[in-house]
C-alpha cells in the first residue's frame, strides 16, 4: 500500500480510530488487562463485508471480501471490521500434500507489534460467521491458522471445520502457534475436532470464548475422543498462556486440555459442562472431564509443570470436573465447584517411581453431588468442603439448577450473571476459605468459584 493511501484511509476512520480505542481501554479496564493496546495516530481502520471486492477500496462503504486480503494490507495497530453475514470456505488455501497433511483455509501470519497489534474484530453489534463446513479437503483442515504474533480476533463465529476421511484424530477451529495473541469473545462450535488449540507461543490470552457442540465422528482414535473445547499442548519456554471467562459444553471430550504442555497454563473463571458425549444426547463419546489439568500419557516426567485452575465450574461432565490426569507435580486448584461429576475432583497423580498417587494444592473448593472426590490421598487439601465437613444441600445455593449456563454474554463479552451454584449469602460457604492471592468481599473468602459477601 502507497503512503498516500494509508493517508486517506487514516483520515476516512477517524472517528472510528477513536471508537476502538475506547472500546480497547475499556475492555481492557473490565477484564482487569495490564495493556490498553493503544493505536499510533496513523494507524487504519479497513472493512470485509460478505458481496465486498478485494479491489475496492476496503472503506465502510466499499468494503473488501476477504480476510487473507485485508492481512495484505493491514499493519500493526490497524483494526479490521468484519460486517454481519456469513463467510463461507469450500477449500483451503493450499492443497493436501497427502491424505494427513496439514491445510488452512484462513492463514494469519503476519505479525503485529507490542502495544500495537493487527485486530480482526466483528463490527459493533454485527455478527460475522465463518463457515467452513462445505471444505472437501481430503486431509486435517485448521480453519483459522495463526502463526504471527501480537494479533486479536474478536467476536467473531466460527463454525463446522469437518474430517473429510477416518485418517486423522482431528481438524480445528483455531490453532495457534504464535505468541502475545488474544482471543476474545469467539463463538467457535461444530467442530470435528478442538474449537481452539494452542499448540505453540506464549502469552495468549483466551478471553471471554466460547467452544461448544464439538464432535469429531471420523476420529482414526474412535468417534468422539478428540474434540475439546479448548486445548494447550505447547513445548517448554512458552509461559503466560491464560483462559479466562471462557466456557465449554457439549464437546464430546474434555472442556479443558493441557496434556502434554510443558509450560505452566492458567485457567480461571471458566465453566465447563457436558464434557464426553455426543453433543445433544446422553451417549457417552471421549473422556469426558471438564478440566483436565496436564499429564504426559500416564507415566513420571521429570520435566511436569504447575498448572493453575482457579474460580472455576465443572458440572454434569461424563468423568471427572476438575483431574490431574497422572500429572507429576502438584498443580492449584483454588476457589473452584464441582458439581454433580463422577468424581468432582479427581486428583491422580503419578510418583517419581511410577505409582500413582494423589497430587494436588486445594483450596476453598467446592465438591458437591455425583462424586465428591478420589484419589485425594497425598494431596495438599484444606479448607475445602471436604475438609470442613461443611453441611451441603441444595439449600446452601441460590440455585443448582444446571440449564440457563449457556445465556447470552453481557454487553461487554463477560459471563453471564447467573444464581447457578452461586451460594446463598447467609450459608455456610460464606467466609469459610484461606487466603490463596484472589481478591474477597467479606472477613474470608467464601467457598468456591464465586464470591458473593
Amino acid at each position: 500500500m502507497t503512503t498516500s493511501h494509508r493517508a486517506t484511509q487514516a483520515l476516512l476512520s477517524t472517528a472510528a480510530i477513536v471508537s476502538v480505542l475506547a472500546a480497547a481501554t475499556n475492555s481492557a479496564a473490565a477484564q482487569g488487562t495490564t495493556t490498553n493496546e493503544p493505536q499510533s495516530q496513523a494507524a487504519a481502520v479497513y472493512y470485509v463485508a460478505p458481496g465486498g471486492s478485494d479491489s475496492a477500496t476496503g472503506t465502510k462503504d466499499a468494503p473488501w471480501a476477504s480476510i487473507a486480503h485485508a492481512q495484505s494490507i493491514a499493519e500493526p495497530g490497524d483494526t479490521v471490521y468484519f460486517r454481519g453475514g456469513t463467510y463461507t470456505y469450500s477449500h483451503a488455501s493450499t492443497s493436501c500434500a497427502s491424505q494427513t497433511a496439514r491445510v488452512d483455509a484462513v492463514t494469519l501470519n503476519k505479525s503485529g507489534a507490542s502495544g500495537s497489534p493487527i485486530r480482526y474484530w466483528a463490527y459493533p453489534g454485527e455478527n460475522p460467521v465463518f463457515d467452513f463446513s462445505d471444505m472437501t479437503d481430503d486431509c486435517r483442515i485448521k480453519g483459522f491458522d495463526v502463526t504471527g504474533s501480537w494479533i486479536h480476533l474478536k467476536g467473531l463465529e466460527i463454525a463446522g471445520v469437518p474430517q473429510n476421511n477416518t485418517l486423522n484424530h482431528e481438524s480445528w477451529g483455531v490453532w495457534n502457534s504464535g505468541s502475545n495473541n488474544t482471543y476474545e469473545h469467539l463463538d467457535i462450535h461444530d467442530i470435528t475436532g478442538p474449537g481452539l488449540f494452542l499448540q505453540d507461543g506464549g502469552d495468549n490470552l483466551v478471553l471471554n470464548t466460547d467452544s461448544h457442540d464439538n464432535y469429531d465422528a471420523k476420529s482414526s482414535s474412535g468417534a468422539g475422543t478428540n474434540a475439546d473445547g479448548f486445548g494447550a499442548h505447547i513445548p517448554a519456554d512458552n509461559p503466560g498462556n491464560v483462559f479466562r471467562g471462557n466456557r465449554a459444553w457439549n464437546n464430546s471430550d474434555d472442556g479443558f486440555d493441557l496434556i502434554s504442555a510443558r509450560s505452566s497454563v492458567t485457567i480461571e473463571s471458566s465453566w465447563a459442562w457436558s464434557s464426553g458425549y455426543v453433543p445433544g444426547t446422553d451417549t457417552r463419546a471421549g473422556d469426558g472431564n471438564g478440566f483436565k489439568a496436564g499429564g504426559y500419557g500416564g507415566e513420571y516426567v521429570d520435566y511436569g509443570v504447575k498448572h493453575t485452575v482457579r474460580q472455576s465450574v465443572a458440572f454434569n461432565n461424563g468423568a471427572a470436573g476438575f483431574y490431574a490426569n497422572h500429572h507429576p507435580v502438584a498443580n492449584d486448584f483454588f476457589n473452584n465447584t464441582g458439581y454433580d461429576n463422577h468424581p468432582d475432583f479427581n486428583m491422580l497423580g503419578v510418583s517419581p517411581s511410577g505409582e500413582s498417587t494423589g497430587l494436588g494444592n486445594l483450596r476453598n473448593n467446592i465438591a458437591y453431588g455425583g462424586t465428591l472426590t478420589s484419589n485425594m490421598t497425598g494431596t495438599d487439601s484444606s479448607h475445602n468442603t471436604w475438609d470442613l465437613g461443611t453441611p451441603l444441600s441444595d439449600g446452601q445455593f441460590q440455585s443448582t439448577s444446571s440449564t440457563g449456563w449457556d445465556a447470552p454474554r453481557q454487553a461487554d463479552g463477560s459471563l453471564p450473571s447467573l444464581p447457578n451454584l452461586r451460594p446463598t449469602s447467609t450459608g455456610d460457604l460464606i467466609d469459610e476459605g484461606t487466603d490463596v492471592d484472589l481478591p474477597y468481599k467479606g472477613e474470608a473468602p467464601d467457598l468456591g468459584a464465586f464470591e458473593v459477601r
